[in-house]
């Protein structure tokens, strides 16, 4: 029937095996009897603006859509791809064990505080199921990335947005003023998506530490890595001293791996346990992706060049836009947002009709283009097609 899925069909299209057998019974009858645009919310792997993405030209010259490293995946990294096609038969246990002992080396952490699944999304959709169950608050900044509050909501959470600073960075003071008995959970992204701002890490270490004593705050850190000191910056010491922090991580962005999937939290051990009710896990990284991490992972030399070229193209963007007398948002992460002259989605379309595929938002009663950083060549394209309708 349109309206319904049966049990099979929700674990093979969200990937998740779900703890808890009322509460799971409970979230199936509910997603039964929802319209299926709001089933196809939950259950599909999707951007803010899926239509833009989907409906973009089947050749782009330049795809600035989407957040992507155009840099990667490195030589070794497809030299090992190519060479764990042999053994792709087995299931990649000793790998991933492999796997898991290196980040948890690198980050000083145990095993038992790390959770991986096939890219950060299913453990995003995991964290929406068990922290907005009973209909909790789930406290976020506005706008900021909506994969985890959107999924929230759809299953009956509550989505508490709380507007940016005027320098559009998170409003942690104001986010913290909206806790209530009901709050489930903090998100905070940081750098934030879409507007590339980061916080002040002290300030956002006082503001965890603080509220963590009430509920849990979960730290996207999707975007870290394109930070001069990824490690300073993020919170994941805050889950070394005990706090209830979930730090999310992603190779999608500066290591290339969008396309292979892979991705991990760090948590306190009980929070790990609770999400795993919910996530498949290790299960769901194929062998060849698993080898491709393993190679991969701190790979400094191909980290520290992508960066240096994705600030190179940055550069230039900015360059483009100063020159087109347009105002952007200074960005921390491979992303840029400015402010648009035209309504966002004919801004999109039109560039999209030169081969150039954006993104568009609508906030402050403004209308705002998100472009992703490409190459030096593709951000060429973008400035010809822009100074074409800007």
């Amino acid at each position: 029937m349109a309206n319904s899925i049966n049990r099979r069909s929700w674990i093979k299209s969200t990937a998740i095996l779900a703890g808890g057998t009322a509460f799971f019974s409970g979230a199936i009858t509910k997603l039964a009897a929802m319209p299926k645009k709001i089933q196809q919310s939950v259950l599909n792997d999707r951007f803010a603006d899926k239509a833009a993405v989907l409906n973009s030209p089947p050749v782009m010259k330049a795809r600035l859509l989407a957040n992507e490293n155009p840099f990667g995946p490195s030589a070794t990294v497809k030299k090992a791809i190519q060479q764990s096609l042999d053994s792709s038969y087995q299931y990649p246990f000793m790998h991933m064990k492999e796997l898991t002992g290196k980040i948890a080396a690198y980050e000083g952490v145990q095993e038992s505080n790390l959770l991986m699944d096939a890219g950060s999304s299913p453990i995003l959709l995991a964290s929406a199921m068990f922290y907005g169950k009973g209909g909790a608050e789930i406290i976020t900044a506005d706008p900021s990335y909506n994969s985890l509050p959107s999924d929230a909501a759809a299953l009956g959470a509550t989505w508490v947005k709380v507007p940016l600073t005027a320098d559009y960075k998170l409003d942690l003071d104001a986010m913290e003023a909206k806790i209530t008995a009901k709050t489930g959970l903090v998100y905070i992204c940081n750098p934030n998506n879409p507007t590339g701002t980061v916080l002040d890490t002290e300030k956002l270490k006082a503001f965890c530490e603080r509220v963590s004593k009430k509920v849990p705050v979960f730290v996207d850190e999707a975007y870290i890595d394109y930070l001069p000191d990824p490690q300073a910056a993020s919170m994941i010491s805050l889950v070394k001293a005990g706090h209830n922090i979930i730090v999310a991580r992603t190779f999608s962005k500066l290591y290339g791996f969008a396309g292979l999937r892979c991705g991990y939290v760090i948590a306190q051990p009980e929070a790990v346990k609770d999400l795993m009710k919910y996530s498949v896990g290790n299960m769901s990284i194929s062998a060849p992706t698993v080898a491709a991490a393993i190679a991969g992972y701190q790979e400094k030399a191909f980290l520290q060049d992508a960066l240096k070229k994705t600030l190179a193209s940055k550069e230039f963007l900015y360059t483009v836009l100063k020159k087109e007398g347009y105002d952007y948002i200074p960005s921390s992460a491979n992303f840029v947002m400015f402010q648009i002259r035209m309504e966002g989605s004919r801004f999109a379309s039109e560039m999209s009709n030169r081969g150039v595929g954006v993104r568009f938002w609508k906030f402050n009663d403004k209308d705002w283009c998100r472009v992703s950083i490409g190459t030096m060549e593709e951000m060429q394209l973008f400035a010809d097609a822009f100074k074409q309708i800007s």
